[in-house]
């Protein structure tokens, strides 16, 4: 989960598409139009055909989706003849679809017939032949040691040697063996030296990008442990296990795998949301500046020798540390205190207990400000949280961003920090404070194992809501 190859391999062809069906359609245009000498009959516009197949750019890229064209186990095939196929009915698909167009609109896209005959072959021959080039790039690559993701091979099973013989034969698909914990029986003689004796030292030793686990000893174990490194997790099944698998069935090489996700927010839904975080939060972000800066104001004037943003260490994705901003809404001699240390400093140690109990809350805290309280109450204060989701440090909407402190409570932390922590989530919109910490843990593990578009989407709807109810806020 640390980085996905795949994705950016998928990217590539987006782009290597793009540039083939244009140019396809433009040397298809111009040799009839310029170069061939015949006549034709209805009147060429060569700005009208550009911007049409320009626009027309987005339908090609859902046929080839829709056909299969980015699928993992057709992109990734070593015959490239199921992937040509695709390719050749996508070109005849998407040809007539303009076609269509063309007699139900009356545009006249193409001057004369042939256009369109020149522009299928060609569409084809250049599909091909592009996605040839980045085969042969990504080979080139990959054989160099980039965009290769290390794996760790566990299971006393016969399909440990066939995954170990697979990844020497073939290194171009982007397997590279760091460890591998099986009975001796079992390892090739070549791989005897990256043998461990267990996934515990294994993963101690080895920064693993993905753990195959090739026999049914364990799972249970081998999946936490996966979880906990932020790798990817193949579980290799039996013969009597391949009827009944939960998760997205691959081959490595000849070897059938199941591909256990830990969070559907992988891939190319990862790219999604971020494309999604991006828009989204630049709008909200420029649509705030102007209550930003009055909330600015307000905050400097209430004491003008403080600063007016408090910046915090909060963990994100596979642990790692972001400053999270907020307008500074606590005394300046509290802030960057613990609770611990700012009730003992002023005195109050009693309240330490009492604001554990109630959930890291009290309803009169004393290290808060009053114009701190109004800030907090109508969530306010978080606005400049929007600059961390532009920058990529946090999303728009996730599980809550957890002080580091906090890991001890969180008996499924390394489930939490799959996904990137939200501005908002599930949590704050189901109650924020009203609810337990465990229900509220309860509720970030759920989203970030059955995440969709539309559930943020939700989400950030629900959060308008409750923002002017102030439900939950105290």
């Amino acid at each position: 989960m640390k980085k996905d190859p795949g994705l950016v391999f998928r990217i590539c062809l987006i782009f290597g598409d793009v540039f083939a069906i244009i140019s396809a359609f433009l040397f298809a245009y111009l040799f009839r139009i310029h170069i061939d000498q015949r006549p034709y009959y209805f009147e060429a516009d060569t700005s009208t055909f550009a911007s049409i197949i320009l626009f027309s750019i987005p339908a090609w890229v859902v046929i080839l989706a829709i056909v299969g064209l980015y699928n993992k186990n057709i992109i990734m095939n070593r015959s490239r003849f199921p992937e040509l196929l695709r390719l050749f009915a996508s070109s005849i698909i998407g040809t007539m679809t303009l076609i269509t167009y063309d007699f139900f609109t009356g545009k006249e896209i193409f001057p004369t017939r042939l256009v369109a005959v020149y522009s299928l072959i060609l569409c084809f021959v250049m599909l091909a032949l592009m996605r040839g080039i980045i085969h042969l790039v990504r080979s080139y690559v990959v054989r160099k040691n980039h965009g290769t993701l290390r794996a760790i091979v566990i299971g006393n099973s016969p399909n440990t040697a066939r995954l170990l013989d697979h990844f020497a034969d073939f290194p171009e698909d982007g397997w590279v063996l760091s460890a591998v914990v099986a009975n001796k029986k079992y390892i090739p003689v070549e791989f005897q030296g990256k043998r461990f004796s267990s996934l515990k030292e294994a993963v101690k030793w080895v920064d693993a990008d993905v753990i195959f686990q090739t026999d049914e000893n364990q799972t249970e174990y081998v999946y936490s442990q996966s979880i906990k490194c932020h790798a990817f997790y193949y579980f290799v099944p039996s013969e009597a296990t391949l009827s009944s698998h939960v998760g997205d069935l691959e081959l490595i090489g000849d070897t059938p795998a199941i591909f256990v996700k830990v969070t559907p927010l992988i891939g190319g839904a990862r790219f999604v949301k971020r494309a999604v975080d991006l828009i989204v939060g630049t709008i909200a972000f420029i649509v705030a500046l102007i209550p930003m800066a009055i909330i600015w104001l307000i905050v400097k004037l209430s004491d003008i020798h403080s600063p007016v943003f408090y910046g915090e260490y909060r963990l994100s994705r596979y642990n790692k540390k972001v400053k999270i901003y907020k307008f500074r809404s606590m005394d300046p001699e509290y802030s960057g205190l613990s609770p611990e240390q700012a009730f003992a400093k002023m005195g109050k140690p009693e309240l330490i207990e009492k604001y554990r109990k109630n959930g890291d809350f009290l309803p009169d805290d004393p290290r808060i400000t009053k114009v701190g309280r109004v800030l907090r109450a109508t969530s306010l204060d978080e606005l400049p949280q929007l600059f961390n989701v532009i920058k990529g440090d946090i999303s728009l909407v996730g599980p809550r961003a957890l002080v580091p402190g906090e890991l001890r409570d969180y008996g499924d932390r390394s489930l939490l920090l799959s996904v990137k922590s939200g501005l908002t989530g599930l949590a704050q919109v189901s109650g924020r404070r009203d609810i337990s910490f465990e229900e509220r843990r309860a509720l970030d593990l759920y989203y970030i194992q059955n995440w969709s578009l539309k559930l943020d989407i939700s989400i950030l709807l629900r959060t308008i809501g409750v923002v002017f109810t102030r439900k939950g806020a105290k």
